[in-house]
């Protein structure tokens, strides 16, 4: 008996061994987004929240772009976060959402209406970035089957390495640093700190379109969302950001507000709202008016979070020590990763981390 049982553990330790050369393998090669390209690790953060929050902010670069969670809490103690990714589509916005509300049930959720109007990915590496960091399980494995392009391979998703394995030639000492060892966080509960300034310039006429109706993806997705905030007593609330390009035509406009006036929901187009939010384009945007800098999403963050305490009945959770705790460790950081930000761009006219060929750069 014990020679059959030796003889098993005997045969089990070259599949032990190369299955734990795989994962020491894919934890090195997947990437890191330490350098320039950070927002890959936005997924991934939203599990070290040791906290619960009352806004969940979902959408596209739109989202985490455009909206200061830590001036909502520094100015009214709301505690909020961003799970947004860049080019986030509808669908896969549902999903982490629906991930999300397995750990936690907000008061509120803010959705990014810009990704209406996308109907598919065209890059591997958006649905990349969504996905490489979310943890496994039912809502992985069917967001990723919604919005898998048709040249992807599932397998690919559950083994990395198959995916990255040309990596090998390209390793930094990051890759190796974090394979192993938790990464510093690169995001304020999501957001994507910018305090470079570039003010708003002009942009390339876009295409005529023959239909601007959303697809009716997006709509069934968009429904999964307003019903599952529904049943839990979710206010659901819709929001444009200032973004100047893409263009946001009227026909757009219409839809969206057809939808908020049909299941009676809030929805906020700061395109239209500029002046009432104290926005000017031209020192509150760090990319020519795509997305708005730290000073503009601070400036839609104190324009939002009256309504939310007012309006939605959101609470001032700073008298609350644990979460106070940890966001006045965020605020903190934030406050001095802006304060470092400005500095470097008032010396230099440009952000090192965020400039991939600095010769290029005219200060």
């Amino acid at each position: 008996m014990k020679h059959k049982i030796k003889k098993r553990i005997t045969r089990l330790i070259p599949a032990a061994l190369f299955l734990f050369a795989l994962w020491i393998s894919q934890r090195i090669l997947l990437p890191k987004y330490q350098g320039t390209v950070i927002e890959g690790n936005f997924t991934e953060e939203y599990y070290r929240e040791p906290v619960d929050h009352d806004l969940l902010i979902i959408g596209n670069c739109e989202s985490y772009e455009n909206i200061s969670t830590m001036e909502l809490w520094k100015k009214y103690g709301i505690t909020s976060y961003i799970r947004g990714n860049a080019n986030q589509l509808v669908s896969q916005s549902y999903y982490l959402f629906m991930e999300a509300l397995e750990r936690e049930t907000p008061k509120a959720v803010l959705f990014n209406v810009q990704a209406m109007a996308v109907e598919g990915q065209d890059t591997e590496e958006y649905n990349r970035m969504v996905f490489d960091g979310m943890k496994w399980g039912r809502y992985k494995w069917n967001g990723i089957q919604a919005s898998a392009m048709e040249d992807e391979n599932i397998i690919d998703y559950l083994f990395p390495i198959f995916r990255y394995h040309s990596r090998w030639s390209s390793l930094t000492e990051e890759d190796f640093t974090y394979a192993f060892k938790e990464k510093p966080l690169t995001s304020f509960n999501g957001y994507y700190l910018r305090a470079d300034i570039r003010p708003a310039g002009e942009f390339p006429a876009e295409r005529r379109r023959g239909d601007y109706t959303f697809p009716e993806t997006n709509y069934q997705y968009l429904d999964k969302i307003r019903e599952a905030c529904e049943e839990r007593g979710i206010s659901l609330i819709l929001m444009k950001a200032p973004s100047l390009y893409p263009e946001w035509p009227e026909p757009y406009e219409e839809q969206i507000l057809q939808y908020a006036a049909e299941y009676n929901l809030s929805y906020y187009n700061f395109l239209k709202l500029m002046d009432d939010a104290g926005l000017d384009m031209a020192v509150d945007t760090y990319d020519e008016g795509l997305h708005l800098n730290v000073y503009g999403a601070e400036k839609v963050a104190d324009y939002l979070g009256a309504d939310l305490v007012e309006k939605f009945g959101l609470k001032d959770r700073r008298n609350e020590a644990e979460t106070a705790l940890w966001f006045n460790r965020r605020l903190t950081a934030y406050e001095e990763e802006k304060e470092r930000q400005a500095e470097e761009f008032k010396t230099l006219g440009y952000i090192r981390r965020f400039t991939e060929e600095e010769e290029n750069i005219t200060p």
